[in-house]
């Protein structure tokens, strides 16, 4: 990746080598060779136009500010005191996304490619950490959420909500941990490295973004297809969540290709090959990184949908008149 490659030559260049390529003919047509500017591009390196680029630093800003706004603001209501809590039984499940997105959206600037010479190798450690490890948590409860539905909020099982957060984002960080440990700052920026020697971090975190960004959505659409042509229950659960992964999806099988490329397993054999993947690349990328303001957003759908579809609360009871308020009343 890098700039456009742009074959350019000057007005005054021009006019320069005009009688020196007669020469150059002669010298071609004398010892049999047959150079041409062709095959000097041909041998030219393949160069692509880089759309996340030091010029894209407003964008991870502006990006990462909206998320925490958006986040900030999708917490505090489901915290507040006043939050009617009976109304909307899916609060530790919202709670918990709105956590993991807008911690996604803190990590966001540090990733950026424009804060070259700001990014230690510690924190660069950290913000892959918290960049995957809050989007594989996402991405977890979404699909526990589709696959147990009312089971996790009508309280079947005792702290069976607490149990899952727990462990899948126990999970989750399991999961971060080897782009966490390939990522450093060789290059000059926060960047995933690949050498022959150390393979296994990087085939690690490419099996995990297929698994969970790519292959868990398929899995839900399928099963849910199924059990609707077998028309056996509404399991897995589909909500207006289940758009969190159209953000992430295209990240999973851009990351799955990458490595395939660079480990030789799939070759590209043309230049145009190499600069749509990675095109596809950025685009997957930005689209990933567009998510923290999107998922606020389908939170607060999410709870619009669940209070409509959730009971009134019940009435509190008429509280019976005691033997003491008998005989006060008498007296």
């Amino acid at each position: 990746m890098g700039n456009c490659l742009q074959h350019q030559v000057a007005n005054e260049d021009s006019t320069k080598f005009t009688f020196e390529d007669d020469i150059w003919d002669d010298f071609n047509d004398s010892y049999g060779l047959n150079y041409s500017y062709s095959n000097v591009d041909a041998a030219a390196p393949c160069r692509s136009c880089s759309l996340l680029d030091d010029s894209s630093l407003p964008f991870f800003i502006l990006t990462s500010i909206l998320g925490i706004l958006a986040g900030g603001a999708v917490l505090f209501a489901l915290l507040r005191p006043l939050f009617h809590w009976q109304v909307c039984p899916e609060r530790p499940f919202l709670v918990q996304l709105a956590v993991g997105s807008t911690l996604f959206s803190i990590a966001v600037p540090f990733l950026a490619p424009g804060l070259k010479g700001l990014q230690g190798t510690p924190l660069c450690h950290l913000a892959h950490m918290v960049w995957y490890g809050s989007a594989f948590a996402q991405a977890l409860l979404i699909g526990c959420h589709a696959c147990l539905g009312p089971k996790m909020d009508t309280g079947y099982v005792p702290n069976l909500t607490l149990r899952l957060g727990v462990g899948l984002w126990g999970m989750a960080v399991l999961l971060g941990l080897p782009v966490t440990l390939a990522s450093d700052t060789s290059h000059g920026f926060c960047s995933l490295t690949f050498s022959k020697s150390h393979w296994v971090l990087p085939l690690s975190h490419a099996i995990a973004c297929c698994a969970i960004f790519t292959l868990l959505p398929l899995g839900l659409l399928g099963a849910k297809a199924i059990m609707k042509i077998r028309g056996r229950g509404q399991c897995p659960w589909a909500n207006v969540l289940w758009a969190w992964f159209v953000f992430w999806w295209p990240h999973g099988v851009a990351v799955g290709l990458d490595f395939l490329v660079r480990s030789k397993a799939l070759v590209l054999w043309t230049c145009l090959a190499q600069q749509a993947l990675d095109l596809l690349q950025h685009l997957a990328e930005a689209l990933a990184i567009l998510h923290c303001v999107a998922t606020p957003l389908l939170l607060a759908l999410s709870y619009h949908q669940t209070a409509r579809a959730a009971p009134p609360p019940l009435p509190l009871p008429l509280r019976r008149p005691s033997h003491l308020d008998t005989q006060r009343g008498k007296s």
